[in-house]
Protein backbone atom coordinates (compact mmCIF):
# COMPACT_ATOMS: atom_id res chain seq x y z
CA UNK A 1 0.00 0.00 0.00
CA UNK A 2 1.08 3.64 -1.14
CA UNK A 3 0.90 6.38 1.60
CA UNK A 4 0.52 9.85 0.83
CA UNK A 5 3.63 11.74 1.65
CA UNK A 6 5.54 14.77 0.13
CA UNK A 7 8.31 14.25 -1.92
CA UNK A 8 11.16 13.48 0.09
CA UNK A 9 10.18 16.40 2.78
CA UNK A 10 13.48 15.69 5.10
CA UNK A 11 15.78 16.09 1.90
CA UNK A 12 17.34 18.51 0.15
CA UNK A 13 16.46 18.36 -3.78
CA UNK A 14 19.94 19.72 -5.15
CA UNK A 15 23.02 19.36 -6.87
CA UNK A 16 26.23 21.57 -7.54
CA UNK A 17 27.67 20.55 -11.27
CA UNK A 18 31.57 21.69 -12.15
CA UNK A 19 31.85 20.70 -15.72
CA UNK A 20 35.23 21.70 -17.65
CA UNK A 21 36.16 20.92 -21.04
CA UNK A 22 38.83 22.76 -23.73
CA UNK A 23 35.68 24.30 -24.65
CA UNK A 24 33.99 25.52 -21.66
CA UNK A 25 34.02 25.81 -17.98
CA UNK A 26 30.91 25.68 -15.78
CA UNK A 27 29.80 26.33 -12.53
CA UNK A 28 26.40 25.21 -11.65
CA UNK A 29 23.96 24.91 -8.31
CA UNK A 30 20.38 23.93 -8.84
CA UNK A 31 17.66 24.39 -6.06
CA UNK A 32 14.49 22.41 -7.08
CA UNK A 33 12.55 23.99 -4.30
CA UNK A 34 13.10 27.19 -4.39
CA UNK A 35 12.21 30.88 -5.04
CA UNK A 36 12.65 31.23 -8.41
CA UNK A 37 16.07 33.24 -7.37
CA UNK A 38 18.31 32.55 -10.70
CA UNK A 39 22.41 34.08 -11.20
CA UNK A 40 23.09 33.46 -14.56
CA UNK A 41 26.03 34.76 -16.32
CA UNK A 42 27.23 32.37 -19.53
CA UNK A 43 28.07 35.97 -21.49
CA UNK A 44 25.56 35.83 -24.49
CA UNK A 45 22.74 37.72 -22.82
CA UNK A 46 19.66 35.95 -24.41
CA UNK A 47 20.68 33.05 -23.28
CA UNK A 48 21.18 34.42 -19.52
CA UNK A 49 17.28 35.67 -20.13
CA UNK A 50 16.02 32.45 -21.18
CA UNK A 51 17.45 30.34 -18.47
CA UNK A 52 16.65 33.19 -15.99
CA UNK A 53 12.89 32.79 -17.48
CA UNK A 54 13.21 28.83 -17.02
CA UNK A 55 14.22 29.46 -12.77
CA UNK A 56 11.97 31.85 -12.17
CA UNK A 57 9.03 30.55 -13.33
CA UNK A 58 9.49 26.55 -12.75
CA UNK A 59 10.86 28.52 -8.76
CA UNK A 60 14.13 26.29 -8.80
CA UNK A 61 16.92 28.53 -7.72
CA UNK A 62 19.91 28.57 -9.90
CA UNK A 63 23.29 29.54 -10.22
CA UNK A 64 25.37 29.25 -13.20
CA UNK A 65 28.14 30.59 -14.64
CA UNK A 66 30.04 29.35 -17.98
CA UNK A 67 33.54 30.68 -19.71
CA UNK A 68 32.78 29.36 -23.40
CA UNK A 69 35.23 29.82 -26.33
CA UNK A 70 32.54 32.38 -27.53
CA UNK A 71 35.46 33.68 -30.11
CA UNK A 72 34.71 30.28 -31.73
CA UNK A 73 30.94 30.84 -31.74
CA UNK A 74 27.99 30.81 -29.14
CA UNK A 75 27.16 26.64 -30.17
CA UNK A 76 29.62 25.41 -27.13
CA UNK A 77 28.42 27.37 -24.66
CA UNK A 78 24.78 26.96 -25.25
CA UNK A 79 25.28 23.01 -25.34
CA UNK A 80 27.34 22.48 -22.65
CA UNK A 81 24.98 24.56 -20.38
CA UNK A 82 22.21 22.66 -21.36
CA UNK A 83 23.59 19.14 -20.43
CA UNK A 84 25.15 20.75 -17.14
CA UNK A 85 21.65 21.63 -15.86
CA UNK A 86 19.73 18.36 -17.40
CA UNK A 87 22.55 16.35 -15.15
CA UNK A 88 21.66 18.70 -12.13
CA UNK A 89 18.15 18.25 -12.86
CA UNK A 90 18.87 14.42 -13.29
CA UNK A 91 20.95 14.76 -9.54
CA UNK A 92 18.83 16.64 -7.77
CA UNK A 93 15.91 14.31 -9.14
CA UNK A 94 17.40 10.87 -7.46
CA UNK A 95 15.45 7.81 -7.73
CA UNK A 96 12.10 10.24 -8.88
CA UNK A 97 10.44 8.84 -5.38
CA UNK A 98 7.18 10.84 -4.53
CA UNK A 99 7.39 12.89 -7.64
CA UNK A 100 4.45 13.44 -10.04
CA UNK A 101 6.18 12.40 -13.06
CA UNK A 102 3.85 14.24 -15.92
CA UNK A 103 3.98 17.90 -16.32
CA UNK A 104 2.07 19.75 -19.13
CA UNK A 105 1.66 24.13 -19.65
CA UNK A 106 0.80 26.22 -21.84
CA UNK A 107 2.32 29.91 -21.73
CA UNK A 108 1.36 33.14 -23.52
CA UNK A 109 3.21 35.87 -24.04
CA UNK A 110 1.76 38.58 -26.34
CA UNK A 111 0.52 37.36 -29.72
CA UNK A 112 2.94 33.84 -29.27
CA UNK A 113 1.29 30.68 -27.31
CA UNK A 114 3.86 28.14 -26.84
CA UNK A 115 2.65 23.98 -24.93
CA UNK A 116 5.33 21.74 -23.03
CA UNK A 117 4.69 18.75 -22.20
CA UNK A 118 7.13 16.82 -20.12
CA UNK A 119 7.49 13.33 -18.51
CA UNK A 120 10.42 12.23 -16.16
CA UNK A 121 11.16 9.35 -17.67
CA UNK A 122 14.44 8.10 -17.38
CA UNK A 123 14.16 8.16 -21.45
CA UNK A 124 15.54 11.13 -23.44
CA UNK A 125 13.99 12.31 -26.15
CA UNK A 126 12.93 15.91 -27.53
CA UNK A 127 11.18 16.94 -30.14
CA UNK A 128 11.33 21.29 -30.20
CA UNK A 129 9.18 23.16 -32.67
CA UNK A 130 9.59 26.74 -32.03
CA UNK A 131 9.04 28.02 -35.65
CA UNK A 132 12.12 30.49 -35.27
CA UNK A 133 12.66 32.53 -38.08
CA UNK A 134 15.48 34.85 -37.71
CA UNK A 135 19.25 34.29 -37.56
CA UNK A 136 20.04 35.72 -33.93
CA UNK A 137 18.24 36.88 -30.82
CA UNK A 138 20.57 39.47 -29.91
CA UNK A 139 23.88 37.04 -29.62
CA UNK A 140 22.30 34.09 -29.89
CA UNK A 141 21.80 32.02 -32.45
CA UNK A 142 18.35 31.01 -33.30
CA UNK A 143 19.42 27.46 -34.26
CA UNK A 144 20.88 26.74 -30.88
CA UNK A 145 17.62 27.75 -28.74
CA UNK A 146 16.00 24.16 -29.39
CA UNK A 147 19.69 22.48 -28.93
CA UNK A 148 19.30 23.68 -25.75
CA UNK A 149 16.57 22.21 -24.55
CA UNK A 150 17.41 18.80 -26.19
CA UNK A 151 20.90 18.64 -24.46
CA UNK A 152 18.89 19.49 -21.20
CA UNK A 153 16.64 16.37 -21.91
CA UNK A 154 19.23 14.00 -22.73
CA UNK A 155 21.30 14.96 -20.36
CA UNK A 156 18.09 14.70 -17.37
CA UNK A 157 16.50 11.70 -18.83
CA UNK A 158 12.98 13.45 -19.58
CA UNK A 159 10.85 13.08 -22.27
CA UNK A 160 10.60 16.96 -23.57
CA UNK A 161 7.86 18.09 -26.39
CA UNK A 162 7.90 21.88 -26.97
CA UNK A 163 6.04 23.85 -29.82
CA UNK A 164 4.85 27.35 -30.35
CA UNK A 165 1.08 27.29 -31.40
CA UNK A 166 1.03 31.01 -32.43
CA UNK A 167 3.44 33.95 -32.57
CA UNK A 168 4.48 36.62 -35.10
CA UNK A 169 7.94 37.75 -33.18
CA UNK A 170 10.62 35.57 -32.58
CA UNK A 171 11.43 36.99 -29.52
CA UNK A 172 8.47 35.96 -27.83
CA UNK A 173 8.61 32.67 -29.31
CA UNK A 174 12.01 31.73 -27.40
CA UNK A 175 10.49 33.25 -24.10
CA UNK A 176 7.54 31.64 -24.04
CA UNK A 177 8.38 28.50 -24.70
CA UNK A 178 10.77 28.53 -22.04
CA UNK A 179 8.35 29.73 -19.92
CA UNK A 180 6.01 26.56 -21.08
CA UNK A 181 8.77 24.51 -20.01
CA UNK A 182 9.45 25.79 -16.85
CA UNK A 183 6.17 25.33 -15.76
CA UNK A 184 5.65 22.10 -16.84
CA UNK A 185 8.96 20.81 -15.28
CA UNK A 186 7.48 22.46 -11.96
CA UNK A 187 4.45 20.25 -12.42
CA UNK A 188 6.82 17.28 -12.87
CA UNK A 189 9.12 17.30 -10.54
CA UNK A 190 6.46 18.53 -8.24
CA UNK A 191 5.04 16.11 -5.03
CA UNK A 192 2.27 13.46 -6.14
CA UNK A 193 0.94 13.10 -2.69
CA UNK A 194 2.35 9.30 -2.66
CA UNK A 195 5.53 8.00 -1.39
CA UNK A 196 6.06 5.63 -4.25
CA UNK A 197 8.37 6.03 -7.94
CA UNK A 198 5.54 6.68 -10.48
CA UNK A 199 6.00 3.75 -12.59
CA UNK A 200 4.75 0.65 -13.88
CA UNK A 201 8.09 -1.09 -13.68
CA UNK A 202 9.29 0.57 -10.09
CA UNK A 203 12.26 2.29 -11.07
CA UNK A 204 12.70 5.90 -12.98
CA UNK A 205 16.60 7.01 -13.48
CA UNK A 206 18.93 6.52 -15.72
CA UNK A 207 17.55 3.38 -16.90
CA UNK A 208 14.27 3.27 -18.96
CA UNK A 209 11.44 2.66 -16.21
Amino acid sequence: MTTASPVKADLPRNATIDRKTNETEIHLVLELDGTGASDVQTGIGFLDHLLDALARHGRFDLELSCQGDRQVDDHHTVEDCGIALGRALQEALGDRLGIARFGYAYAPLDEALARAVVDVSGRPFARIDLGLRRERLGELSCENIPHLLSSLAAAAGITLHVDVLAADNDHHRAEAAFKAVALALKSAVAASGFNDIPSTKGTIGGVSP
